[in-house]
This record gives C-alpha cells, structure tokens and sequence, in this order.
C-alpha cells in the first residue's frame, strides 16, 4: 500500500505541476504534509532546502529522498518513476506523432525552426560554463581543460565519457 500512496503522491504533484519542479514542491508538500502525514511542515521544509542546495531538479531529489525514507530503495524506483511519468507519457505520445507525420511539410518546417534555436540555447549554456568556470577556476585551467577536451573529442575521437572522467580526475589533483 506504501507503494501505491508513493506512486499517487508524486505522480499528482508532478502532474498538475504545470511550470516544473518549483511548481510541484507546494502540490507535493500538500501531499505529504497534509494529505499522508508522513512529514511535518518544518521537516518538509528542511528537505525542499536540502534539495535547493544539491545540483539538478527538485522534484526527482525529493521524490527519490521520501521514497527511499518510506519503503526503500523500491520506494525511491516507485516515486522516481512517478515524478518522471507525467512527462515521459507526453514526450512518447509527441515523438510517436512526430513521427507518424515526419514526412509532412508542416512538421519537416518546425524541425527546421526548432534545431537553431536549440543550438543557440546549448551556445548559451556553454557560454554560461565558460563564464562560471573564468570566474572560479581560471583562465588557465579552462584554456587547458577546452583544449584537451577539443582535441580529445574532436582530433582523436576518443569517447565523450572519457574526456569527462578525465576533466574529473584533473579538478580533483588540481583544482582542490
């Protein structure tokens, strides 16, 4: 029963979240404050400030921390899959009539549209990294990382999780 009040719990929340995680912490709060009593407000609190503080989305922290405290790792998998689910469906019922009509003009334009402005919104984030990284790192690390990794990617062909594994290991000896 735990699984299923889980499930109803996040998936609800995350559901009529519309606007993503910030707009579902009030809506699961509600459920698990108000609705399951599994929290009190000030312990809800601290999670939601808990999960501010960590790097990626809110909803899936708190999903996967009530969760794991309320049935395990099986709880975790349960509410995880129901903070996902909402979009998941939608993306799979898009794709699926994406590609019933790929052979349409109107849709073959859209794609036209849509892959510079992903461009330009990738070229943004990257400027972002670069200036987060001046800023804190260095000029000279991240000279010397971008070049390693371009030559790496780009001359070489190593793999992507490679290079990756390999910036790691040089900010954990050098950038301490």
């Amino acid at each position: 029963m735990i699984y299923w009040k889980l499930f109803l719990a996040n998936l609800i929340a995350n559901l009529l979240g519309y606007g993503g995680g910030p707009a579902s912490v009030p809506l699961l709060e509600h459920e698990v404050v108000d609705r399951y009593h599994w929290y009190s407000v000030h312990e809800f609190s601290e999670m939601v400030a808990v999960g501010n503080a960590l790097p990626g989305p809110i909803a899936p922290e708190l999903a996967g921390y009530i969760g794991f405290d309320k049935a395990g790792v099986l709880g975790a998998t349960v509410a995880l899959f129901a903070t996902i689910a909402p979009s998941l469906i939608l993306l799979m019922m898009l794709l699926g009539l994406l590609m019933r009509n790929r052979n349409s003009p109107k849709v073959k334009n859209m794609t036209k549209f849509v892959r510079p402005a992903i461009a330009v919104l990738l070229a943004m984030v990257a400027f972002d990294f670069f200036a987060n990284a001046y800023h804190t790192i260095g000029i000279i690390h991240v000279l010397m990382i971008s070049i390693a990794s371009f030559f790496l990617l780009e001359r070489w062909g190593i793999s992507p999780v490679y290079v990756i594994c390999g910036a790691l290991l040089y900010g954990a000896i050098f950038l301490r």
